[in-house]
Protein backbone atom coordinates (compact mmCIF):
# COMPACT_ATOMS: atom_id res chain seq x y z
CA UNK A 1 0.00 0.00 0.00
CA UNK A 2 1.23 3.28 -0.81
CA UNK A 3 1.53 6.40 1.52
CA UNK A 4 0.54 9.10 -1.33
CA UNK A 5 -1.87 11.64 -0.30
CA UNK A 6 -1.78 11.15 3.41
CA UNK A 7 -0.13 13.63 5.79
CA UNK A 8 0.62 14.05 8.82
CA UNK A 9 2.34 10.98 11.50
CA UNK A 10 0.22 8.53 13.65
CA UNK A 11 2.16 7.44 16.26
CA UNK A 12 0.92 4.48 16.49
CA UNK A 13 -2.40 5.89 17.92
CA UNK A 14 -5.88 6.13 17.26
CA UNK A 15 -7.39 10.00 16.20
CA UNK A 16 -8.62 11.44 19.11
CA UNK A 17 -5.55 9.74 21.05
CA UNK A 18 -3.15 11.21 18.87
CA UNK A 19 -5.03 14.75 19.19
CA UNK A 20 -4.92 14.61 22.55
CA UNK A 21 -1.66 14.17 22.93
CA UNK A 22 -0.73 16.99 20.62
CA UNK A 23 -3.29 19.05 22.83
CA UNK A 24 -1.48 18.08 25.77
CA UNK A 25 2.15 18.80 23.70
CA UNK A 26 0.89 22.56 23.09
CA UNK A 27 -0.45 23.27 26.21
CA UNK A 28 2.49 22.44 28.13
CA UNK A 29 4.42 24.75 25.52
CA UNK A 30 2.27 27.54 26.70
CA UNK A 31 2.65 26.92 30.10
CA UNK A 32 6.07 26.16 30.47
CA UNK A 33 7.12 27.88 27.24
CA UNK A 34 9.79 25.45 26.43
CA UNK A 35 9.27 21.27 26.19
CA UNK A 36 11.64 18.59 25.25
CA UNK A 37 10.23 15.56 23.06
CA UNK A 38 10.71 13.41 19.74
CA UNK A 39 11.25 15.31 16.71
CA UNK A 40 8.39 13.71 15.16
CA UNK A 41 6.02 14.89 17.92
CA UNK A 42 7.92 18.78 17.97
CA UNK A 43 7.13 18.79 14.01
CA UNK A 44 3.70 18.05 14.77
CA UNK A 45 2.97 20.09 17.12
CA UNK A 46 4.31 23.32 15.57
CA UNK A 47 1.82 24.05 13.17
CA UNK A 48 -0.69 23.47 15.55
CA UNK A 49 0.10 26.12 17.86
CA UNK A 50 1.54 27.81 14.90
CA UNK A 51 -2.47 28.46 14.27
CA UNK A 52 -3.30 28.83 17.94
CA UNK A 53 -0.68 31.72 18.14
CA UNK A 54 -2.24 33.37 14.71
CA UNK A 55 -5.87 33.52 16.36
CA UNK A 56 -4.47 34.73 19.43
CA UNK A 57 -3.11 38.02 17.87
CA UNK A 58 -6.71 38.61 16.53
CA UNK A 59 -7.97 39.44 20.62
CA UNK A 60 -11.39 38.70 19.54
CA UNK A 61 -14.29 36.50 21.28
CA UNK A 62 -14.58 34.39 18.31
CA UNK A 63 -10.89 33.23 18.11
CA UNK A 64 -10.55 33.15 22.07
CA UNK A 65 -13.58 30.67 21.98
CA UNK A 66 -11.86 28.40 19.42
CA UNK A 67 -8.54 28.18 21.52
CA UNK A 68 -10.42 27.56 24.72
CA UNK A 69 -11.74 24.87 22.41
CA UNK A 70 -8.59 23.55 20.76
CA UNK A 71 -6.71 23.49 24.59
CA UNK A 72 -7.38 21.38 27.46
CA UNK A 73 -7.78 24.17 30.13
CA UNK A 74 -9.07 27.54 30.12
CA UNK A 75 -6.10 28.89 31.87
CA UNK A 76 -3.69 27.99 29.27
CA UNK A 77 -6.02 29.23 26.66
CA UNK A 78 -6.01 32.92 28.34
CA UNK A 79 -2.10 32.57 29.29
CA UNK A 80 -2.04 32.20 25.28
CA UNK A 81 -4.30 35.13 24.53
CA UNK A 82 -3.18 37.64 27.33
CA UNK A 83 0.06 37.16 28.20
CA UNK A 84 2.06 35.72 25.22
CA UNK A 85 0.39 36.82 21.64
CA UNK A 86 0.84 40.27 22.27
CA UNK A 87 5.02 39.78 22.90
CA UNK A 88 4.65 38.22 19.32
CA UNK A 89 3.74 40.72 17.46
CA UNK A 90 6.92 41.57 15.43
CA UNK A 91 6.40 38.21 13.95
CA UNK A 92 3.67 37.34 11.07
CA UNK A 93 4.79 33.84 11.58
CA UNK A 94 7.40 31.68 12.45
CA UNK A 95 7.01 31.93 16.50
CA UNK A 96 8.43 28.20 17.21
CA UNK A 97 12.06 26.46 17.33
CA UNK A 98 13.25 23.11 17.05
CA UNK A 99 16.28 22.38 18.68
CA UNK A 100 17.60 18.66 18.46
CA UNK A 101 19.07 17.72 21.72
CA UNK A 102 19.99 14.37 22.22
CA UNK A 103 19.54 10.85 21.56
CA UNK A 104 17.34 9.04 23.87
CA UNK A 105 19.13 6.34 26.11
CA UNK A 106 16.23 3.62 25.49
CA UNK A 107 15.40 3.47 21.93
CA UNK A 108 18.11 5.77 20.51
CA UNK A 109 14.93 8.45 19.08
CA UNK A 110 16.29 11.85 18.29
CA UNK A 111 14.93 14.40 21.14
CA UNK A 112 14.25 17.83 20.22
CA UNK A 113 13.88 21.03 22.37
CA UNK A 114 10.46 22.83 20.92
CA UNK A 115 10.81 26.53 22.37
CA UNK A 116 9.47 30.26 21.49
CA UNK A 117 11.38 32.13 18.76
CA UNK A 118 11.26 35.48 21.26
CA UNK A 119 11.91 35.84 24.72
CA UNK A 120 8.38 35.92 26.78
CA UNK A 121 9.85 36.94 30.01
CA UNK A 122 10.33 40.42 28.90
CA UNK A 123 7.46 42.91 28.73
CA UNK A 124 6.06 44.35 26.18
CA UNK A 125 7.88 48.04 25.26
CA UNK A 126 5.28 50.38 25.03
CA UNK A 127 6.16 54.32 23.64
CA UNK A 128 7.75 56.47 26.01
CA UNK A 129 5.19 59.26 28.37
CA UNK A 130 6.20 62.69 27.55
CA UNK A 131 7.07 64.12 30.74
CA UNK A 132 4.74 66.11 32.75
CA UNK A 133 5.41 69.30 34.49
CA UNK A 134 4.95 69.36 37.89
CA UNK A 135 1.57 70.70 39.68
CA UNK A 136 3.09 73.60 41.30
CA UNK A 137 4.68 74.87 38.14
CA UNK A 138 1.45 74.72 36.23
CA UNK A 139 -0.62 76.37 38.70
CA UNK A 140 1.90 79.57 38.88
CA UNK A 141 1.78 79.55 34.89
CA UNK A 142 -2.32 79.68 35.51
CA UNK A 143 -2.44 82.11 38.03
CA UNK A 144 -0.29 84.73 36.62
CA UNK A 145 -1.35 86.91 33.40
CA UNK A 146 0.16 87.90 30.50
CA UNK A 147 0.56 91.54 32.23
CA UNK A 148 2.20 89.64 35.26
CA UNK A 149 -0.67 90.64 37.67
CA UNK A 150 -0.81 88.04 40.11
CA UNK A 151 -4.05 86.24 40.80
CA UNK A 152 -5.33 83.74 43.85
CA UNK A 153 -3.88 81.04 44.06
CA UNK A 154 -7.08 78.91 44.81
CA UNK A 155 -8.41 76.66 42.25
CA UNK A 156 -9.57 78.13 38.51
CA UNK A 157 -13.22 78.84 38.43
CA UNK A 158 -15.40 76.10 35.92
CA UNK A 159 -18.23 77.19 34.15
CA UNK A 160 -20.77 74.37 34.22
CA UNK A 161 -23.98 74.13 33.53
CA UNK A 162 -26.48 72.16 35.29
CA UNK A 163 -30.08 71.66 36.06
CA UNK A 164 -31.87 73.57 38.42
CA UNK A 165 -33.53 72.05 40.97
CA UNK A 166 -37.37 72.44 41.56
CA UNK A 167 -36.81 74.63 45.27
CA UNK A 168 -33.93 77.03 43.16
CA UNK A 169 -36.42 77.66 40.52
CA UNK A 170 -39.21 78.02 43.05
CA UNK A 171 -41.76 76.20 41.70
Amino acid sequence: MHRHGYQGRKFHRERDQREALIQGLAEALITHGSIETTLAKAKETVPYVEKLITKAKKQDLHNRRLIIASLQTKASAHKLIDDIAPKLTKRSSGHLRIERTRLRRGDNTQMARLSFVDDLTATPTAAPFKKETKPEESRKQLTTTAAGAKKSTSKPAIATRRKKTKQEAGT
